[in-house]
């Protein structure tokens, strides 16, 4: 874990140093409950990780990874909103803590602190870009249009989550100077993981305790929020194998990838396998 833990270090170190330097104070503290309260930091190593796999170094990625970690909890700061949710990685969420409109502003915030992270790489731009567009429009479709089949939730588990990890994975790869299939390889590999991660959430939701997941459980049916559980009545033994298969074939697209560094690979497989098993 040495190996990981220092590469995650170097994304906590920037995140501080850049949340630190935020305007006005009032902001930054907003900024730092949110960015630094915890969380697993998957994506931000997927970026750094792909980097690595096609030839470059962690500091080439620092920035894009940081940046990506920033998308992705101002996503979360709007979701609690929306669900109501109280507590978020053990801790209040934003709007609990600040209030709505506070908690707005901090959103728009992570999201400014982003972009300004990629301005320098027009690729990297149209990567996120791309992105949140896709992540919109998944968050709409959840809100008006329910799923009713389980081909219907997957759409929406790409979108919702599937599209952020490829995004972080493309991104790594472009930091890393790789070619384009590559960077597409990559990005089918981090979308397949993204899914699985989204279906095992779907199962902790549902049979997790909330002390030991760090957030409230049995959200899904109590604000009658699309599962793969809910949608089509699948047992969780069975949803767990749909995100198995996931993994699979995020596997695959993997080793289609042009890499050239094991270790950094071993990790990217690792991750693939440990999203479907997690507990929290």
């Amino acid at each position: 874990m040495e190996y990981l833990d220092r590469r995650v270090g170097l994304v906590n170190d920037r995140l501080e140093s850049l949340v630190e330097a935020v305007e006005p104070p009032e902001l930054a503290a907003q900024l730092d409950h949110v960015a630094l309260a915890g969380g697993k930091r998957v994506r931000p190593a997927v970026t750094v990780l792909a980097c690595e796999a096609v030839g470059g170094v962690p500091a080439d990625a620092v920035d894009f990874a940081v940046g990506i970690e920033l998308v992705h909890n101002a996503s979360l700061v709007i979701d609690d909103i929306i669900d109501r949710s109280a507590v978020r990685r053990g801790t209040p969420s934003a709007w609990e803590e600040f209030g709505y409109g506070p908690a707005i502003v901090a959103s728009d915030g992570l999201l400014g602190e982003a972009f300004a992270l990629f301005s320098r790489n027009e690729r990297a731009m149209r990567i996120v870009a791309e992105a949140m567009v896709e992540l919109g429009e998944g968050e709409a479709t959840e809100l008006v249009a329910r799923p009713e089949n389980e081909a219907e939730y997957m759409e929406l588990a790409r979108r919702k989550t599937g599209v952020l990890f490829r995004a972080a994975a493309e991104l790594g790869a472009v930091a890393g100077g790789a070619d384009a299939f590559t960077v597409e390889s990559l990005g089918d590999y981090a979308e397949r993981v993204g899914v699985a991660f989204q279906i095992r959430d779907d199962v902790l939701d549902a049979t997790a305790d909330a002390d030991a997941l760090g957030k409230p459980t049995g959200q899904d049916a109590e604000m009658d929020r699309p599962s793969l559980v809910q949608v089509t009545d699948l047992s969780p033994s069975a949803a767990n194998d749909r995100a198995r298969r996931e993994s699979d074939r995020a596997l695959s697209a993997l080793s289609a990838a042009d890499t050239d560094d094991v270790d950094a690979v071993d990790y990217l497989q690792d991750l693939a396998e440990f999203v479907v098993v997690r507990e929290r």
